[in-house]
């Protein structure tokens, strides 16, 4: 049978992208945080999952505000990197696995989650952006991916104890998928950061690395943090964190770490990293 054998977590931070795209890895203020992925990579290229279950959320490129879903999987073969305004970023397209996307979404939906099927769309930074901290520049990525998407863009979100029981649902649909592959689960997004208003640049490295830490050695008590916490602490864009917890609630209790970073800033955003491997 299938089986999940590590989670991902990583920011998406654009301008990441770009520092790629455009080869700018080795400047001085972009080195670091490339650097900071370097173990994961290389642990990465041990581990060769075959499949990737992305959570990510959508910044308004593929769904609109008009139609904002909860939860979202992708059930194509294929997706394609999107145009975010300055064309699309030259990676290669993403390959799904529209099979698995059906198992998983048949049994989130018969475990009483309300999935919205997408089956076109187009994948913006929060979906290639971690592909690329983690395989670097390929000509063709090495795992086809199966994106979930969650709401963070629009009031209300989803709790962080909902995505932690679709992470535990999760586990279970991956469990029953009858061919035998090595699946990782990825949660992409935040730290803390705020991209408007008077609060505009603002990183809480104290809020960060605690949650950093409570991911490792007390996830259950991050189920309980609020909508207003997260506002209050992380920023108005630090509500992407509650993708983290997606990943945490399908690994189970007995994950261990084997990376972790943290670096502030990049682009105004805190860029926080950590791999877990189920043992």
């Amino acid at each position: 049978m299938a089986r999940i054998t590590a989670g991902v977590t990583t920011s998406h931070v654009p301008a990441i992208g770009a520092a790629l795209d455009n080869g700018k890895t080795a400047e001085p203020y972009w080195a670091p945080i490339f650097d900071g992925y370097a173990p994961s990579r290389a642990w990465m290229a041990e581990a060769a999952p075959e499949v990737v279950i992305l959570v990510f959320n959508d910044h308004a490129t593929s769904l609109m505000l008009d139609v904002v879903p909860t939860f979202a999987i992708g059930c194509a073969d294929a997706y394609t990197p999107a145009d975010e305004g300055w064309g699309p970023r030259p990676v290669p397209v993403v390959e799904g696995h529209a099979e698995l996307s059906a198992h998983i979404a048949q049994s989130l939906i018969l475990d009483e989650f309300d999935m919205t099927l997408i089956n076109a769309m187009d994948v913006d930074h929060g979906l290639t952006v971690p592909l690329s901290l983690m395989f670097g520049a390929v000509d063709r990525w090495p795992v086809r991916v199966v994106p979930i998407m969650v709401n963070v863009t629009q009031f209300p979100p989803p709790s962080g104890d909902r995505c932690w029981r679709l992470g535990e649902a999760l586990a279970r649909a991956v469990a029953s998928f009858p061919q035998d592959l090595r699946v990782q689960v990825w949660g992409t997004g935040g730290m803390s950061h705020q991209i408007q208003g008077p609060r505009a640049g603002l990183i809480n490295r104290a809020f960060d690395t605690d949650f950093l830490d409570r991911m490792v050695g007390d996830p259950q008590s991050l189920r309980g943090i609020t909508h207003l916490d997260y506002l209050r602490e992380a920023g108005s864009e630090g509500i992407e964190l509650i993708t983290w917890l997606i990943m945490r609630g399908a690994l189970g209790e007995g994950a261990v770490e084997r990376h972790r970073f943290y670096h502030v800033p990049a682009s105004n955003t805190a860029v926080g990293h950590l791999v877990l491997e189920n043992v």
